[in-house]
């Protein structure tokens, strides 16, 4: 089947992509995304109505709208036209106003704190984790919640990303070299932050897949060399004791809730 997903909001529209995530128990049904960020006047309302019209006119079934828009009188405008809607508003939010007997701010940008401390914590951490990066500099790394560790292209750059932006968690990465591996111990500088350090394999044929995608036909890429240094790393990793995840088949989402979880870092 195929189905449009409009996602309408009053802000950014991040609330209601997180919403989104619903779509995704539905294998069998193609959305066709549409996002209306900023629809926080009636005459954005107006256009939003005559997205959800066209949407049904084409696909010749109601379209599926995800809002967010703290604004009761926009709200009940928009639902003139007949979708399916699922609103954080009137499922979410107002029940528990209810029972918590609380009139639940409405103003947008509030979900995410567009301009509280704790933007700006994830601004800092995205910031030292760019810094960071691929073994970048040894400076401040006792600033660090979290170093992640594993051989080049194993995942760690966007799980250290995602932990920062998500969690406003400060992450480092460093990879594991041939220079380690010849040594037969972690860079000198990760020596004295072992409680923080988290690994992450892969499974060779993964790895020679992502890596001959970057540079095909050389020994960096080879299956035979991919399975040496994933080996040896692991080596590493179990004498140094650390803990590690495989990479291959997780998303950095469930990454990301491991290294959490493991580590016992508290999400900002």
């Amino acid at each position: 089947m195929k189905r449009s997903a409009l996602f309408i909001s009053d802000s950014t529209g991040m609330t209601a992509s997180a919403l989104g995530k619903l779509l995704e128990h539905f294998p069998h049904t193609e959305f066709t995304q549409i996002r209306l960020p900023f629809t926080d006047t009636p005459e954005k309302i107006d256009v939003a109505k005559a997205a959800i019209a066209k949407a049904t006119e084409q696909d010749g079934v109601r379209p599926v709208v995800i809002m967010s828009l703290g604004n009761s009188a926009l709200r009940t405008s928009l639902k003139q036209v007949d979708a399916y809607y699922i609103d954080l508003f009137n499922t979410f939010i107002d029940p528990l106003g209810v029972e918590l007997g609380e009139q639940p701010l409405t103003g947008s940008g509030i979900a995410h704190g567009a301009m509280g401390s704790n933007y700006a914590d994830r601004m800092e951490a995205i910031n030292f984790t760019l810094n960071h990066d691929d073994g970048m500099t040894n400076s401040g790394l006792e600033e660090a919640q979290v170093i992640l560790v594993g051989v080049s292209r194993c995942g760690k750059t966007p799980t250290s990303i995602y932990l920062a932006m998500q969690f406003g968690i400060k992450a480092a990465n460093y990879p594991l070299i041939p220079e380690d591996f010849e040594r037969g111990s972690l860079p000198a500088a990760l020596r004295n932050h072992i409680h923080k350090i988290f690994g992450l394999t892969i499974k060779p044929e993964r790895l020679h897949s992502v890596r001959s995608e970057r540079r095909p036909d050389s020994k960096y890429a080879s299956l035979e060399n991919c399975k040496q240094e994933i080996a040896t790393a692991e080596g590493l990793m179990r004498n140094a004791g650390i803990t590690w995840a495989d990479s291959t088949s997780r998303s950095i989402e469930e990454l990301s809730a491991i290294i959490l979880q493991r580590l016992g870092i508290q999400q900002k």
